[in-house]
């Protein structure tokens, strides 16, 4: 499309924003930012750059006068279709797309999108380490660079993280493979229920989005459905199912395509840990096969593959401690997959935060059965505490902060200390990435 003198609003002062700002500012638009915040200090840097690009920005309200005469808006993540702006805009009869939609929209660039409630960044960030032993892939969207950003790059895919909140304002985003990694309950009120959660994700596998490639888990009875409904070809993955899946026999991961089965990588040579990681690998290797990258490519990649920070990421080792930092599991059901990677040793797990208060049954089980001592911080601690005793786990400790949480679990001397918080990190925190970031120097600092 040709923005030439065409008025385009953004909405949201984001990374996202900024990054469709200024490729359509290139391409010739009328660009407006408009962010319902108020201005901080470091927002200066950037605004000043978009001033003199002759962009736009307002701040603290959304005013008529950026909204009037708009072509398309162009949303943020995190603005629900709820709110008062979309209602406006709707009002208005403006478009609203996302960051995604524009850059599909702008470009001939094949997508690899990657959606799911837990394991997409780890899945997008893997798929384009393999895809780049052979071409030059790069991982976008939720994890990486905004795709506007490398609209004017000479790429050959993008690997795209797609969130829910993406998706929903995706409405002809059409990939060429689409993996979905699993589906759990998750931003019910962003999505004002679960069924919608599930549709904003299910798009691009039905109708006229339907990819050409579907990959989906085999484990989860929702997607095993779905996948009655795609139009392109489907690939089932931790699962020997069909002609088409990829799977685990013998210790190793193989990949089966027309009923014709090749041995991929063993287990052992794999760098990631546990069943949700191997979940990972399959979908990356599937992804890797299609477009033609060969096997041992495929292997050596996963070899040298480094985990996404905060996500189960081994970092450090003291005698016969090991260190794992997930604190990127803001979820009961992301630290289950955390908590089930372990099996016959002393684990020491530091959880809590914020509370989300979702159910904690099924993470009380996987405590009895894979922690032996759980130390609790932040604002959950008390309802954690309530629950684990309830369902006959005693072995609680609780701390005041993380560094004494850090403390205990090196009295303790454990075969492994797990950062998995199964709680959002606002109690304490900016995000998880200042926690898991705390937690990593803090345990550095200790066991030099």
């Amino acid at each position: 499309m040709k923005w030439f003198d065409i008025k385009v609003l953004i909405l949201g002062f984001s990374k996202s924003g900024i990054s469709a700002a200024k490729y359509l500012n290139g391409a010739g638009a009328d660009v407006y930012i408009t962010e319902s915040r108020e201005k901080k200090d470091e927002d200066e840097e950037t605004l000043s750059l978009m001033t003199k690009l002759g962009i736009n920005v307002e701040f603290g309200k959304h005013s008529d006068k950026f909204i009037k005469d708009s072509y398309i808006a162009v949303t943020s993540p995190g603005i629900p279709p709820h709110s008062e702006i979309m209602q406006r805009l709707k009002a208005e009869n403006i478009k609203v797309i996302s960051e995604i939609e524009l850059a599909f929209m702008q470009t001939s660039k094949p997508f690899i999108a990657i959606t799911g409630t837990n394991g997409k960044t780890t899945t997008t960030a893997l798929t384009a380490h393999i895809l780049s032993s052979e071409y030059k892939a790069v991982p976008c969207g939720n994890y990486g660079k905004p795709p506007c950003d490398l609209l004017n790059d000479n790429i050959d895919y993008f690997v795209c993280e797609c969130s829910s909140f993406q998706l929903e304002y995706s409405p002809s985003f059409q990939p060429q493979i689409a993996v979905f990694t699993n589906l759990t309950p998750d931003h019910i009120d962003w999505h004002n229920g679960v069924e919608n959660y599930f549709n904003a994700k299910a798009k691009i596998f039905r109708g006229v989005q339907s990819a050409p490639f579907c990959i989906l888990n085999a484990k989860d009875e929702r997607l095993v459905k779905l996948s009655e409904e795609c139009k392109g070809e489907v690939f089932m993955f931790d699962g020997e199912i069909g002609e088409n899946c990829s799977y685990i026999k013998d210790d190793a991961i193989y990949f089966k395509r027309g009923g014709k089965e090749e041995k991929i990588i063993t287990l052992q040579d794999c760098p990631l840990i546990g069943n949700h990681n191997y979940q990972n690998v399959m979908c990356a290797v599937i992804c890797a096969k299609l477009e033609g990258i060969s096997n041992e490519n495929i292997r050596q990649s996963v070899m040298s593959f480094k985990v996404p920070e905060h996500r189960l990421e081994k970092f450090a080792q003291k005698g016969k401690t090991i260190f794992y930092n997930d604190s990127k599991a803001t979820n009961p059901e992301a630290s289950l997959v955390a908590i089930n990677s372990f099996n016959n040793c002393d684990v020491s797990l530091i959880a809590g935060g914020r509370d989300k208060n979702t159910d904690l049954s099924e993470f009380c089980d996987a405590v009895k059965k894979h922690i032996k001592t759980v130390i609790l911080i932040g604002e959950a601690a008390d309802r954690f505490s309530d629950n684990l005793k309830k369902n006959g786990f005693d072995n609680i400790i609780r701390e005041k902060s993380m560094q004494d949480a850090i403390d205990k679990s090196l009295e303790l001397n454990p075969d492994v200390v797990l950062l998995s918080p199964a709680c959002a990190s606002f109690d304490m925190f900016s995000g998880y990435e200042e926690r898991g970031k705390v937690f990593k120097e803090y345990v550095l600092s200790k066991i030099k």
